[in-house]
């Protein structure tokens, strides 16, 4: 942005309001937070709205109000399509998934894969998760400060540094139910921003929503395309394949998600507050999309002038700091600290969940509840620091359509994890040796497809880090996940008819959830 608008004092008001409301929320539950079962599932006393509004929460963060905003501004909304995809897979899995985990794990959703599949497939799915979620961190911290700076004239390093203090400090003393019923909080705030901010870019303009749609139309901002059937491109049948194992993986083997099924006090309620979550998250994912469309139209119409050499990620900002009576702008830019707030606090918790379960207990099961407790803690901060350095690196590295780039992380460390989540619950032959061929197969296929597609120097003297000529990976990199999960089940599948071991546990699998909802059947009958 060229330059800082200074704000009224109202405005930045409310937008301190916001950091004591938040952590007046972590004090709140300060006191509660007296041992790792509380600090970490709530003791399972959360209701399922609340859990519902925290899953929306969590997956809206500063991302959607900035990276979404943008894609529709400069695009139409093909990326819009992976998030589609969700409820059409949920509905399918919830049901058994929610009380599956919710039986046989304590805490880290890994518990499983190493029930399953012994202690490795357990590392493996884990570090993929922790990868993922320290670039995901990152970002929402480097789109925040982006937006902030612009308009507070403050340096985006100084606000990764404030933002991501208040975070940690609210994280580390109210533990999950402070950051549930914060997101609570956070996740309206959103929705109120989003829905004020379009009705002011709708009827701003001659016309109203009429023209901003008929311009929006006319310049190819409205619609999924292309639908081509082919993967080199990115094209509607490569979002929605990511957008397919998008939701196995986010809802089958993502902490985040699978911890808030622990918070709830039945398994019934906990399916109903997954449902809530991906239902109210899909329609706020294209609010923020459309928004990006009719600032598109907005700018057309009005011939309003932006910056030269704007991102598209910088668009939604500009307008709020320039065209936002006083008042609002505080109400907007509250919103958009508070999607983050409700992003980051849900995973720095989370990535304590695992440090303390996945990692330490594993070499130190005996450990007192005490020193668990001062463990979690620490493991906080340590990701709070961590975070905040990738932030940093975005920072100095510059970002360029923050949206894509999250989509090709998520593609690259998502390893084949769905996959593997998929043979356990749905495959009797699946076994650990196997398991760990797909495992290697999956890695050696990323490597690949990531060096063979990855160009590096300047100009003319770019050249591909491995070249295979005619073998080298031309699909579109967003395909590299799709086809990791792809590789690890299929590989996975034949490699366990190679190898005999012992009999599955049918009780870590479809089969035997549905022997158990026959059963229950049966005994309501009698």
């Amino acid at each position: 942005m060229d330059k800082a608008v200074s704000l009224h004092i109202i405005d930045y008001s409310i937008i301190i309001a916001t950091f004591v409301v938040s952590i007046a929320v972590g004090l709140r539950f300060s006191k509660r937070q007296k041992d790792t079962g509380n600090y970490f599932k709530a003791s399972g006393k959360i209701p399922s709205w609340a859990i519902g509004m925290s899953i929306l929460a969590t997956l809206i963060s500063s991302v959607t109000f900035l990276a979404y905003p943008g894609e529709g501004y400069s695009s139409n909304w093909i990326r819009l399509v992976q998030g589609l995809m969700v409820p059409l897979v949920l509905v399918f899995i919830v049901g058994i998934i929610v009380p599956l985990f919710r039986k046989v794990i304590r805490l880290s959703a890994y518990e499983y894969f190493e029930k399953r599949f012994g202690f490795i497939a357990r590392l493996y799915a884990s570090l993929g998760f922790v990868l993922n979620h320290f670039a995901k961190m990152g970002t929402v911290f480097y789109l925040i400060s982006l937006a902030l700076s612009g308009m507070t004239g403050f340096s985006t390093v100084n606000i990764v540094l404030i933002i991501g203090v208040v975070v940690v400090l609210i994280t580390l003393i109210g533990g999950i139910e402070a950051v549930i019923w914060l997101d609570v909080i956070q996740g309206f705030m959103l929705i109120v921003g989003g829905v004020v901010s379009l009705l002011i870019i709708l009827f701003s303009v001659e016309g109203g929503p009429g023209a901003i749609w008929q311009v929006a139309m006319e310049n190819g901002r409205i619609g999924f395309g292309p639908f081509d059937l082919e993967f080199v491109n990115l094209t509607f049948w490569v979002m929605a394949l990511n957008g397919i194992f998008y939701a196995i993986q986010k809802y089958g083997t993502d902490q985040t998600i699978i911890q808030r099924y622990l918070t709830a006090k039945s398994d019934k309620e906990a399916v109903k507050a997954s449902l809530i979550g991906v239902l109210l998250s899909v329609p706020v994912w294209a609010l923020f999309m459309f928004i990006g469309t009719a600032l598109f139209a907005y700018y057309k119409i009005t011939g309003s002038p932006l910056p030269a050499n704007i991102r598209p990620d910088e668009v939604f900002p500009i307008f709020i700091m320039s065209k936002l009576p006083v008042g609002v702008i505080g109400l907007i830019l509250s919103a958009l600290i508070a999607a983050a707030f409700s992003s980051l606090d849900s995973d720095l918790n989370c990535l304590s969940a695992i440090c303390l379960e996945d990692y330490y207990l594993r070499w130190r099961p005996n450990t007192s509840e005490k020193k668990q407790m001062q463990l979690s803690r620490t493991f906080i901060v340590l990701a709070g620091i961590g975070a905040i350095a990738v932030a940093m690196f975005y920072i100095h590295a510059g970002g360029q359509g923050v949206l894509g780039i999250i989509f090709t992380l998520y593609s690259i460390f998502s390893g084949g994890i769905a996959g593997m989540f998929l043979l356990g619950i749905f495959s009797r032959k699946a076994n650990k040796k196997g398991i760990y061929a797909g495992i290697i197969a999956s890695i050696l296929f990323t490597v690949y497809a990531l060096l063979s597609s990855t160009p590096v120097g300047l100009g003319e003297n770019r050249i591909l880090i491995l070249d295979f000529g005619n073998l080298n990976f031309n699909h579109h990199k967003y395909m590299i996940g799709v086809y990791s999960h792809l590789v690890l089940m299929s590989v996975g599948l034949v490699a366990s008819y190679l190898f005999n071991e012992k009999p599955v546990d049918e009780s870590l699998t479809y089969y035997g959830w549905l022997k158990l909802k026959q059963q229950a059947k049966m005994q309501n009958r009698q």
